[in-house]
């Protein structure tokens, strides 16, 4: 552990002591960037609508192909497209520095506005007609995570794609234990994809242990919770 300084957000030398981080390759580096691209937070509850709608044999069983479409469509608005335009404005209007989220201040704002959008098609899909309890229960665990992101983000930079897959396991965990179906390759790209994720977030950002394994552990308390209250 070495020590080092640091401009602070009041423009004051402060001193900080800075990690040993183990050098990576280049390739390892890329690879580990491309993983947090193609599991970001925003795209993990997409993946797992996707998931519901046309790999599970029976959870949408009762809706047509277009009310199937609509499902998706409405996922990848509310989870994923929504809030990259809400980054992206509020970085083209200077209300953040990076579209990386990379400070604790810049995640205030876009977490309350996904905040918004999260418990809006949790609402929506609570009292449409066919939905299965599960992808409600989903919903709401996925706002309670955000909200929960929100209060740890006053103390540390908790990782987001942590929360994000950490809702995803427990998530797949619970639909095994409470339905007939054999979940063992579910489960296992499940426990793959997590620690696949948390493990290139050491590499490609400059989160502390304590911030992605507190962030796992949140999105798998948002999910029990979730599936108590539903």
């Amino acid at each position: 552990m070495n020590s080092g300084f640091i401009i602070n957000e009041k423009n004051e030398l402060q001193e900080v002591e800075q990690q040993n981080f183990p050098a990576y390759s280049k390739g390892v580096k890329v690879f580990a960037k491309i993983i947090s691209y193609i599991f970001h937070p925003v795209f993990v509850p997409v993946y797992i609508v996707l998931f519901m709608v046309y790999v599970h044999p029976f959870m949408f069983l009762g809706l047509s192909t277009w009310d199937k479409t609509r499902v998706v469509m409405m996922a990848v608005l509310m989870f994923a497209f929504f809030p990259i335009i809400t980054v992206g404005l509020l970085k083209a209007l200077d209300f953040i520095q990076s579209v990386q989220l990379k400070a604790q201040k810049d995640r205030i704002i876009p977490l309350v506005a996904c905040g918004i959008w999260y418990f809006w098609i949790w609402y929506v899909w609570r009292n449409q007609q066919g939905y299965p309890a599960a992808a409600v229960q989903l919903t709401l665990a996925i706002w309670i995570s955000v909200s929960l992101a929100l209060m740890a983000n006053i103390m540390m930079k908790i990782s987001l794609h942590a929360i994000s897959v950490g809702v995803m396991l427990a998530f797949i965990f619970l639909l095994a234990f409470s339905e007939p179906i054999n979940y063992g390759i579910y489960i296992a790209v499940a426990l793959i994809i997590t620690g696949l994720v948390c493990t290139v977030r050491f590499i490609d950002s400059d989160h502390k242990a304590p911030e992605i394994y507190g962030g796992l552990l949140i999105g798998i308390a948002s999910m029990l919770v979730a599936w108590l209250l539903g």
